[in-house]
């Protein structure tokens, strides 16, 4: 997006692409149905932004969508306002966006790795090392959760010897590891539906899944943010029923049926129903008290996954080290976008959304300046 803008400007741009081919994160993205963005007002949309992101949030939902149709990608709009294409996959907006790019005369050069910054750009290339001096650069290096697909941070230790402020990155969008007991195995796999999650002051009413691991999915990635941070979770089981009617439904008898067979009669979701009973100890005395449980279960984890099994990363470039312009204070005609800043959104379209905005103000900015150097 970047070099788009850069080009749309009428500057010459080059687009130096570590991988032997660009963009295996966005097409990652779109392996199960590429998620651009999310269809919602723009107010609701920035407030699940934290870090740096907000400095550079003005090309949203209705933006990116106009973006995407001019590519001549049809989309859809899901019924949770989570936008596609109606083809699901990115490899067609790829292949037309790489074919506009090489019509407006952008360079990409592949297998084109950067490596530092001693008098000029300088890259580790197939053709040993090459040096460039561009009067603007923007680098969108990525974070440093999927290092098969390019983005490793190996980019950290040249902008820290600049001078310029890293946080350390932690795993984001990731799941959390649960020591299940053997009776949660025959769940393994099993989707989560219809309840609310809540950490602190985040919610989440998006499906999420039981697995091997621990707990993981959409609904999760929601407040893992929260969770990693360590605010207390908690889980409505029944987020449609107040409190008082899940204590009358509770109030069935019992009988003669085991703890297990009482809950199924009563709440009917057998995952639900396991997880009740996995989460739910020391078991309440009373009707009264399996309502309370039900309608507030804690999530007992033992912290969030590592970095290779998160989506994305928190951490990287602090906005104490850009300006406004998403410029590099330490570094003037050098801007940056993406992962490799320090912000965080969860899955759902605000990623994707925030990198393109990102790539197309650093573009914007890079483009102001290279305009007022030519001026001088």
């Amino acid at each position: 997006m970047a070099a788009e803008t850069l080009a749309r400007a009428g500057l010459a741009v080059i687009v130096a692409e570590a991988m032997p081919t660009p963009a295996r994160k966005f097409l990652m993205a779109g392996k199960s149905g590429l998620n651009l963005t999310k269809h919602q007002p723009i107010d609701r949309f920035l407030g699940h932004f934290d870090g740096a992101a907000a400095m550079a949030l003005d090309f949203g939902p209705e933006q990116v969508m106009d973006w995407a149709s001019g590519l001549g990608i049809q989309l859809f709009t899901g019924s949770t306002g989570r936008v596609f294409p109606t083809g699901m996959k990115a490899s067609p907006l790829l292949r037309a966006w790489l074919a506009r790019l090489r019509g407006m005369g952008v360079d990409l050069r592949t297998r084109w790795r950067w490596i530092g910054i001693a008098d000029g750009m300088r890259f580790d290339t197939p053709q040993g090392v090459q040096l460039l001096r561009p009067q603007v650069t923007v680098l969108a290096l990525g974070g440093a959760c999927w290092p098969r697909l390019g983005s490793d941070a190996a980019w950290l230790p040249i902008l820290q010897d600049a001078g310029v402020k890293i946080a350390p990155f932690q795993p984001a969008n990731m799941g959390f590891r649960v020591d299940w007991s053997d009776a949660m195995s025959r769940h393994f796999g099993q989707p989560v539906k219809g309840t609310q999650l809540i950490a602190g002051d985040h919610g989440s009413r998006g499906e999420w899944v039981i697995s091997r691991h621990g707990i993981e999915g959409g609904g999760i990635y929601e407040i893992a943010a929260a969770l990693r941070e360590g605010a207390a979770g908690r889980i409505d089981l029944a987020p449609d029923t107040d409190l008082a009617a899940m204590r009358m439904r509770f109030q069935r008898p019992k009988g003669k049926l085991s703890v297990g067979n009482w809950l199924r009669k009563v709440i009917g979701d057998p995952v639900k129903v396991a997880l009740l009973l996995e989460w739910g100890r020391p078991w309440p005395a009373d009707a009264a008290g399996w309502a309370d449980r039900a309608k507030a279960l804690p999530t007992r984890h033992l912290g969030s996954m590592d970095l290779d099994r998160a989506i994305s990363s928190a951490g990287g470039v602090q906005a104490a080290s850009i300006g406004p312009d998403l410029q590099l204070t330490d570094l003037p005609g050098v801007f940056v976008a993406g992962e490799m800043l320090d912000w965080e959104a969860p899955t759902g379209g605000y990623l994707l959304t925030g990198c393109l905005s990102q790539g197309r103000a650093a573009g914007m900015a890079a483009a102001r300046r290279m305009k007022g150097l030519i001026g001088q």
